[in-house]
């Protein structure tokens, strides 16, 4: 990649008023980067999986869940940016100056191995879901993907990279398509949203915790924080926080509403693939739906073939825009730990090592697609690692962002901190109902 900066310049910069003259972007479109592009990749082929089954198995009886995790997620995803804007690092960087270093790394490994588990079934599930348009071989399918989406970032220039990432983000529209053409009971989905109600037996606790972990997740922070950091460097005039402190107004307005647009879309969608599945599958006996292409299979004779075709499609251009995150997310992590130069922005050959984790952990994905992996245990064990390590990465995230030697004037502070702490409380009792789940059967 080119580590040149912004094509048009300066005044490019969504931090930065519009130009005085020439054409420019609508002032929204123009702040939309970072937090929009994370949360689109949160509605991956599992989080589609995950959303898909809790609207098949319990009807709307959930969709509220939507509701209640979109502050949580909003105010994590903020502190993880906020952290990338401040210090001009990512949070790997972040604890490797501040904390102790078998920490670091143990939280490296983790989420490599939970993003590496991510996006191998992320792979199948797009390969399965061409294989529904186009049938052929699924292994040429996951091939053909996991090469296109090395390709965009070892080759294209950052800025064009972003560019094409939020491109991607369009494709979710599909899933509001899609619900538009499903006969919904509003009535009963108000009802729902209305009462929330929590079922402690039939799965729907497990169900429930699955939720919130596949839509907080760790490889959420780190690509975020990441970019921000990135963003330094693509934009000429801006510096870290903590050495410009006189930018802090511009920049964390800038991330409040990029960040709120983009976790509010993918909650949105989120709710939208639920509310489908809900109507089209539960009120038909369709009960067990364990990928995102079956899902979309499922709709075919229920929903008719137009409503699975843009399923499948919206499954494609998800899984294009998440696997280059879950890469990205693990070679910052990694290439940050172990004190390299990181970021796409950077030539190739100044970064090799960052480059070459991006293409190692695609091909580890590829080949988990390709061998004797269960798809369905490949997404189920990468929502519990993803589940596990959000705790204590989310605490010690929550820790710095709040220590004014790491963060200094910009430390987290007020219903921000609160909100982020809620949602670590949140995702700890996750995990507790997780294992207390497993281990009843065992009693």
């Amino acid at each position: 990649m080119s580590a040149s900066p912004v094509a048009s310049g300066e005044t490019d910069d969504p931090e930065l008023p519009s130009p005085a003259v020439g054409p420019s972007k609508p002032r929204l479109l123009r702040v939309l980067g970072p937090g929009l592009i994370t949360g689109a990749s949160d509605d991956d082929p599992s989080g589609i999986a995950t959303y898909g089954q809790a609207g098949a198995q319990f009807g709307y009886g959930l969709c509220w869940t939507m509701l209640y995790t979109l502050p949580l997620m909003a105010a994590v995803q903020m502190v993880s940016a906020r952290i990338g804007r401040t210090t001009g690092h990512g949070i790997a960087g972040v604890l490797r100056a501040y904390y102790p270093n078998g920490q670091l790394q143990g939280v490296v490994f983790l989420l490599l191995a939970a993003n590496v588990l991510n996006l191998g079934a992320d792979l199948g599930a797009m390969a399965d879901a061409l294989a529904l348009l186009l049938p052929g071989p699924r292994w040429l399918y996951v091939v053909l993907f996991a090469g296109s989406c090395a390709f965009m970032q070892l080759v294209l220039q950052y800025t064009r990279y972003v560019a094409v990432l939020k491109w991607l983000t369009l494709s979710l529209f599909a899933y509001l398509g899609v619900v538009i053409l499903a006969h919904v009971s509003w009535s009963d989905f108000g009802a729902a949203m209305m009462m929330p109600r929590i079922d402690l037996g039939g799965g729907s606790l497990t169900t429930l915790v699955a939720l919130f972990g596949t839509t907080i997740s760790p490889y959420l922070f780190f690509w975020q924080a990441a970019e921000e950091a990135e963003d330094l460097h693509a934009y000429p005039r801006r510096r870290d926080l903590l050495h410009a402190p006189e930018q802090g107004g511009s920049a964390l307005h800038r991330i409040e509403v990029d960040t709120l647009v983009g976790m509010t879309f993918s909650n949105i969608v989120a709710l939208a693939i639920m509310v489908t599945t809900a109507a089209v599958l539960h009120a038909h006996g369709v009960t067990d739906i364990q990928t995102s292409a079956q899902a979309a299979e499922a709709l075919r004779p229920l929903a008719g073939p137009f409503s699975a075709t843009v399923f499948a499609l919206g499954i494609i251009g998800t899984g294009l825009l998440a696997v280059p995150v879950l890469a990205g997310s693990a070679a910052y992590a990694v290439g940050e730990a172990r004190r390299w130069p990181v970021g796409f922005g950077r030539r190739l050959l100044e970064a090799r090592a960052f480059y070459g984790t991006v293409a190692l952990a695609t091909l580890v994905g590829m080949a988990v697609s390709l061998g004797a992996v269960d798809p369905i245990r490949a997404l189920y064990w990468s929502a519990v690692v993803n589940g596990v390590i959000a705790v204590p990465v989310m605490a010690v995230m929550m820790r710095a962002a709040a220590r004014v030697d790491v963060m200094g004037p910009f430390a987290v502070r007020g219903w921000l901190k609160l909100l982020g702490w809620a949602a670590t409380a949140c995702m700890l009792l996750a995990v507790l109902a997780m294992m207390a789940t497993a281990a009843l059967p065992l009693i």
